[in-house]
């Protein structure tokens, strides 16, 4: 698992967290859930990362 999982997986951990605090998710549905979030989340880091290099490509 590389540094950029982690963090996804650190972060997706948070999400569920507060979701289970306020009562949007239950542990019976956990598993479910998590592993929707972490799509989301892994997705959404790695298409920041595919434009940020885009970015640094277009500058040089």
């Amino acid at each position: 698992m590389d540094k950029i999982e982690k963090q996804a997986l650190q972060v997706t951990k948070e999400i569920i967290v507060k979701f289970i605090e306020v009562g949007r998710i239950s542990p019976s549905n956990f598993s479910e859930t998590f592993s929707s979030i972490y799509a989301d989340v892994i997705a959404s880091v790695r298409a920041q990362q595919i434009k940020e290099e885009d970015v640094r490509g277009e500058s040089e």
